[in-house]
């Protein structure tokens, strides 16, 4: 078992008769065809009818024992190990820029103990990865977590706007934070709260393919948030990610109007109900919106959030009970994705009835992504407008729950609070819907 762990049973006989072990390269006889790959672990508890290649796209496939039929070693192999080169001399005169890594896909590779992608490259090696960042800034590397993304909750937000406060006190120029895909979009939405009037680009980043992938995204990405950070002429949150399907720009989408759309595409991120902030391509900013605020200007930060805010999507037949547990488990405000112009049914609304009588804030948005709700077109909106339901125009729902643990952050309640979600503080509502 030793050099073939997670293997057991049937799989782990097959791979004795063959004499392999994990990390050498098998040509294995399906009843298909020939595959050739490196052999990787499995999980501890897999079970012990599939053996695992890693093929040299960099993806991994799983072999059924059912339609194999032998396997030979091609070339006996060590397991993978990675050793960064040394991070490059920057030139003179260039920008500083802070690189802060919170994990995710962009900071990761596949771990052949598992044959899982796990956390693994830190901003150092990232550094060291993509020696083109030492042409257009100073890079000061961070590890401040080492987290997916799903993980990551309002406290990391705070500690993060914290620490770019203290950046900007220190003289950076502009500052790139690494972080998982799944929920970047909420991050982004806090710290363009937290960070009110921030006079330096901040610039999130992401990848949907880790670095030891050929097809990653992760070097282009970075390479355009760290040439941004350090010399856009522009402040404020931003998330960076590809624009399309080529390796040659990079969107950069606001820090409020960014939804993730598509589970593994490069190109999953979008700007929603707002033209893109700008266009990097390997030369430089190739496009950049009227209207992004320039550096400078009075900061504000508020790095404080509270958790006691819910996020309800609506559905058909959706039982009253889950506004109740929403408000039991501590909620001050429920944000709810509502059908079209924002509805929800009889039961639903009757529980958010009782949820404001009680003194809850319920907001609405709506789950079509574009467009802006209208709760004066149909008896149901009224109902609700006159039950005291706030609506957020066309806010995205997950900016409004990261702005509701905001303002619940600074204290506000009550009328106060109402007043805070409905003020545009960072962009995250508009005054006339993009057609996008």
């Amino acid at each position: 078992m030793g050099d073939l762990p997670g293997y057991k049973g049937a799989s782990l006989r097959f791979l004795e008769e063959a004499g392999a072990a994990v990390g050498d390269v098998l040509e294995v006889r399906t009843s298909w065809g020939t595959v050739t790959g490196t052999l990787v672990p499995r999980y501890l508890d897999a079970d012990g009818e599939h053996v695992v290649l890693k093929l040299r796209s960099g993806y991994n496939v799983g072999l059924s024992l059912e339609e194999l039929v032998d396997a030979k070693v091609a070339a006996k192999g060590e397991k993978p190990t990675f050793s960064p080169p040394p991070p490059p001399k920057p030139a003179p005169g260039l920008p500083k820029v802070l690189l802060i890594g919170t994990g995710g896909t962009i900071a990761s590779r596949v771990d052949y103990r598992t044959g899982a992608v796990r956390p693994a490259v830190t901003s150092d090696e990232l550094y060291s990865l993509v020696p083109e960042l030492s042409q257009v800034a100073r890079v000061e590397p961070e590890i401040m977590f080492d987290i997916l993304s799903e993980n990551i909750t309002p406290a990391h937000w705070a500690k993060l706007a914290r620490r770019v406060y203290r950046a900007v006190k220190e003289g950076v120029d502009g500052v790139v934070i690494t972080h998982g895909t799944d929920t970047l979009g909420y991050t982004a939405a806090g710290l363009s709260f937290a960070l009110g009037g921030v006079p330096v680009p901040v610039v999130l980043v992401g990848a949907q393919r880790s670095p030891d992938r050929p097809s990653s995204d992760a070097p282009l990405n970075l390479l355009a948030a760290v040439s941004i950070a350090g010399s856009a002429k522009f402040s404020g949150v931003y998330v960076a990610m590809h624009l399309g399907e080529s390796d040659d720009k990079v969107a950069l989408h606001r820090g409020t109007r960014v939804r993730k759309n598509h589970t593994s595409r490069r190109d999953a991120f979008e700007s929603v109900g707002v033209p893109l902030a700008a266009v990097w391509g390997r030369n430089g900013l190739e496009h950049v919106a009227d209207g992004l605020p320039p550096r400078g200007g009075e900061f504000k930060p508020a790095p404080r959030f509270d958790g006691g805010a819910a996020l309800l999507k609506f559905y058909p037949s959706m039982p009253g009970a889950l506004v109740r547990a929403a408000r039991r488990s501590g909620s001050k405000i429920i944000v709810v994705e509502g059908t079209g112009l924002g509805h929800v049914s009889k039961e639903v609304a009757r529980e958010l009835r009782l949820f404001v009588r009680s003194g809850g804030i319920a907001c609405m948005t709506s789950q079509c992504g574009r467009g802006r709700l209208d709760l004066n077109v149909y008896d149901t909106g009224r109902d609700l407008l006159r039950m005291g339901v706030v609506p957020l125009e066309d806010m995205l729902a997950e900016t409004a729950l990261a702005k509701a643990m905001w303002v619940l952050g600074t204290g506000a309640r009550g009328e106060r609070a109402k007043e805070l979600m409905l003020k545009d503080l960072a962009g995250e509502t508009t005054t006339r819907t993009f057609p996008g």
